[in-house]
């Protein structure tokens, strides 16, 4: 999913989208450690994921404070 995908989605959206990603993450883990991983990209693809949707939250929480809490 792109920036601009995830800046239109709802902050609640996205701490449901983050949870998944983290899980993806975790499960790619675990199969990268028992050898059952085919494609290890996805254990990079997840991280990015994270990462994207987490600085648009934090954008999103910087706005916040400067316009006031509005």
């Amino acid at each position: 999913m792109r920036a601009k995908e995830i800046r239109e989605r709802s902050s609640q959206e996205l701490q449901g989208l983050i949870d998944d990603a983290k899980q993806s993450l975790f499960e790619a883990r675990i199969k990268n450690a028992t050898h059952q991983l085919t494609n290890t990209s996805s254990i990079q693809k997840a991280r990015r994921e994270v990462a994207r949707i987490e600085t648009v939250l934090a954008e999103r929480k910087k706005t916040t404070r400067k316009s006031g809490g509005k």
